[in-house]
């Protein structure tokens, strides 16, 4: 197939790229890794730092025109922001995000600014130091509290604030992060929980109304170890994205709907008298995948056109057996006219072959 656009076959313009930079995190969140034994990549099998500073490049040259560093933890990364200034450099993105749990970003947040990143999301599933303890098994609240207020004091901007919503564990805390917007200009996010690889046993019978939606031309992993949370968890702790909305309407007033820019597939909503706002990312209970723009760049070289579909491109061969620049284009090329129309989370969908860790959601 020959391409000569970033636009896929269902009319979408992919330009916006998440990049993995690392698999290891230091935090071990429940919904996310096991907390003992998590098996991480071999170093051999990830990206150098040459090889991703040419696959920024390449996205530059494919329309891609907003970036977003992740892991993992990527303040893990040694000289992320090097890398950061590598990106801004070219002058081709409008965009440089950043994506952390916190715990290291108060020491980084200004040599991060300086370096060209623009805006940052900080995971915080609690503001209580006890339920932290139980979600994160790792780290600090207060210390990922100081690296939000740092990086605020930093000027990265918008302070985009991502919570996963656990019934059960935080939901008794909407309340009061919603709150938060009345005294700070952040943005509160609630996002709703990911099927991220189930049990594949228990879900055999979900498999159908996606296996005839293969990604052709891309490679099918196969299942490796889940996370800490079973099937039967992760049913359990799921909480709609519409009764969050409807906690806080009933407590705080009515929602209003408002813009924020660069917050991709978020519904957007802001309290009467706040300065900051609140969005909802529903992606099980409402479809969004008709606005995706996004690829996802894995720390080991796959390229992937959709969070819940296992298809992915492994671009290291060609990246290590000297490919030309447009050799590396076109397999960018190829993987977004693979993308998928929409995922199947409502219908029961397993993403099977990878931990969120390493595909930073």
């Amino acid at each position: 197939m020959h391409v000569t656009n970033n636009i896929d076959k269902f009319g979408r313009v992919i330009d916006y790229l998440r990049i993995s930079v690392t698999d290891h995190c230091n935090f071990r969140c429940t919904y996310c890794m096991p907390e003992e034994g998590m098996p991480f990549l071999p170093s051999s099998d990830l990206l150098t730092f040459d090889e991703l500073k040419r696959l920024i490049k390449i996205a530059s040259q494919v329309g891609i025109t907003k970036l977003r560093f992740t892991g993992g933890e990527p303040l893990l990364k040694k000289d992320l922001s090097v890398l950061i200034d590598y990106a801004r450099s070219l002058n081709c993105f409008k965009d440089i995000s950043l994506t952390t749990n916190g715990f290291l970003l108060a020491s980084q947040a200004l040599t991060l600014k300086s370096a060209g990143l623009n805006r940052i999301n900080i995971s915080l599933d609690t503001l209580k130091p006890d339920v932290f303890e139980k979600i994160a098994r790792r780290g600090s609240f207060n210390q990922v509290w100081e690296g939000i207020v740092v990086a605020a004091e930093s000027g990265l901007a918008p302070i985009k604030l991502n919570c996963v919503l656990l019934q059960g564990i935080n939901t008794n805390e909407i309340i009061d992060f919603a709150k938060l917007t009345y005294i700070h200009n952040w943005n509160v996010r609630f996002i709703e929980l990911m099927p991220i690889r189930w049990n594949m046993d228990e879900y055999k019978h979900a498999f159908e109304p996606w296996k005839a939606h293969p990604n052709q031309g891309l490679l099918q992993l196969q299942l490796t170890r889940g996370n800490d949370l079973n099937s039967a968890d992760q049913n359990r702790q799921f909480f709609p994205a519409s009764q969050c909305k409807s906690m806080i309407e009933n407590e705080l007033g009515d929602l209003r709907p408002t813009e924020i820019p660069t917050n991709g597939p978020a519904r957007n909503f802001s309290l009467r008298d706040s300065i900051g706002s609140i969005s909802f990312i529903s992606q099980i209970t409402n479809d969004l995948c008709a606005n995706c723009n996004r690829l996802r760049l894995t720390p080991d070289g796959f390229l992937r056109p959709c969070l819940m579909s296992d298809g992915e491109l492994d671009l290291k061969p060609s990246l290590r057996s000297n490919c030309s620049d447009d050799d590396l284009k076109n397999l960018f090329l190829h993987v977004i006219q693979r993308k998928p129309e929409r995922h199947f989370l409502a219908e029961g969908q397993l993403s099977m072959s990878r931990s969120m860790s390493q595909l930073g959601g």
